[in-house]
C-alpha cells in the first residue's frame, strides 16, 4: 500500500504529459494523489509497518504541538525489520525522487511544474520529518522504560538482600 501510494502520484506526474495538454488536470491529479499517500504513510502505512504515527495540533496558546504514538515495547520488538526497511527507504526515496524531478522542471524552464514537484515534496518532507521525530521519542520512550526496570529489578534485589539479613 505505501509504495502504491508513493508510485501513483510519481507515476501519474512522469507519464501525465503523455495523455494530457492541461495543466491543471496535471497539476490536481498529481496533488491528489500526493495528498493520499501522505495521509495513508502518515496514518495507517507508518503505524503497521514501524509502529509509529504522528500529528501536530495547536494548543491554547496557539503554539504548534507535536504529538506522538508508538506501540507499546512489546510490539515493536516484534515488527518485521523488513518491513521498517521497505517504510523508510520508501519514504526517503519518494522525496529524492520530487527532488530529482523538480531539478528537470528546473532545467526545461517549467516553473509550474516546479509547483507540483514543490507540492508533493513538501508533503514527503514533511513525513519524514514527522516519522523521524516519532522515531526519537519512541527510542527515548523505550530508553526510559529500559532504565525504569533496571532501576526497579536493582531496588528489589537490594530489598530482598537485606530483607534476609
Amino acid at each position: 500500500m505505501l509504495l502504491s501510494c508513493s508510485l501513483q502520484a510519481l507515476a501519474f506526474y512522469i507519464l501525465s504529459a503523455l495523455f494530457f495538454d492541461s495543466f491543471v488536470i496535471i497539476f490536481v491529479v498529481t496533488v491528489l494523489l500526493a495528498a493520499l499517500d501522505f495521509w495513508v504513510v502518515k496514518n495507517v502505512s507508518g503505524r503497521i509497518l514501524v509502529g509509529l504515527r504522528w500529528w501536530n495540533e495547536i494548543n491554547d496558546m496557539g503554539e504548534s504541538v507535536w504529538k506522538f504514538e508508538c506501540l507499546d515495547h512489546e510490539s515493536m520488538a516484534r515488527m518485521n525489520k523488513k518491513d521498517s526497511w521497505l517504510f523508510w527507504w520508501t519514504l526517503y526515496l519518494s522525496a529524492v525522487a520530487w527532488i530529482v524531478l523538480g531539478i528537470f522542471s528546473l532545467i526545461r524552464f517549467q516553473a509550474d511544474y516546479l509547483l507540483v514537484v514543490g507540492v508533493c515534496l513538501t508533503l514527503s518532507i514533511a513525513n519524514i520529518i514527522g516519522f523521524t521525530k516519532c522515531q526519537k521519542d519512541a527510542k527515548k520512550q523505550i530508553q526510559q522504560f529500559a532504565s525504569q526496570t533496571i532501576a526497579s529489578r536493582f531496588t528489589s534485589t537490594l530489598q530482598s538482600a537485606f530483607s534476609v539479613v
